[in-house]
């Protein structure tokens, strides 16, 4: 279970990004939602060790995480799939799917993690992990990745960006299969229908501050209608 005491977090210029967050989480799937600009990705970030709060405690099952460092929370079960990928240059998809599993895989297994995402293995198992692979590959293998490292807490920021072709069944049954695998939380930040329609639980994150949180019947029809209401508010003419 991850649990937030009181946590704010305020950047070195004094904005404040998040304001005294309390919620436990604890279910399988659980999606953050929320305006963009509201702490969303900063909450991530807090989760995986980026960022340390100004104030309030992190915990995970009852252990108090809030000083460890990114390599420690990792140690303890946290991965964290960034918005925007890392690239590694002189490191070889098959060697980073390795790293991140923790022992070392046979190309066989690699190949599987690689074609849950969408890749052809051959295609890409020797490649590096650098700027010849374009936005839309990178996030598909950071997702093998973190599929390989099977922890019991996975933190994903935005994992459908850049992955549009592929289509959103092949994700939502990575994220299934995972769960299958480490019976452990998935927390996903997006504001698609489609992911928070998997949820279990999902947290509305607005102007830095909890604003909902619950299962999916009762928060989603809101949020649709709030959307619905957006749209026809841009669509109207003036």
């Amino acid at each position: 279970m991850l649990e937030f005491q009181n946590v704010s977090y305020v950047t070195a210029d004094g904005k404040e990004i998040l304001r005294d967050v309390s919620v436990r989480i604890a279910d399988r799937f659980v999606a953050v939602t929320g305006p963009n600009g509201s702490g969303k990705s900063t909450m991530a970030k807090l989760i995986a060790g980026i960022y340390r709060p100004t104030s309030g405690r992190i915990l995970l099952d009852g252990e108090d995480i809030t000083q460890l460092s990114i390599t420690e929370r990792a140690n303890r079960g946290v991965s964290f799939a960034f918005q925007q990928p890392v690239r590694f240059k002189g490191i070889t998809v098959k060697d980073l799917i390795s790293l991140a599993s923790g022992k070392k895989i046979s190309v066989t297994d690699a190949c599987v993690y690689l074609s849950e995402v969408g890749l052809c293995a051959k295609n890409y198992i020797n490649r590096e992990v650098d700027d010849s692979l374009s936005g839309g590959e990178l996030k598909r293998i950071e997702i093998a990745m973190i599929n390989a490292r099977g922890t019991k807490l996975s933190v994903f920021d935005e994992p459908e960006a850049g992955i549009d072709l592929w289509s959103f069944g092949n994700l939502i049954d990575v994220f299934r299969g995972m769960y299958e695998r480490t019976r452990g939380t998935i927390l996903i930040i997006s504001h698609q229908e489609r992911i928070l329609d998997i949820a279990d639980k999902i947290l509305v994150i607005s102007g830095g501050t909890v604003s909902a949180y619950g299962s999916k019947e009762e928060i989603l029809p809101g949020l649709l209608s709030v959307q619905s209401g957006c749209r026809a508010i841009k669509g109207a003419s003036v």
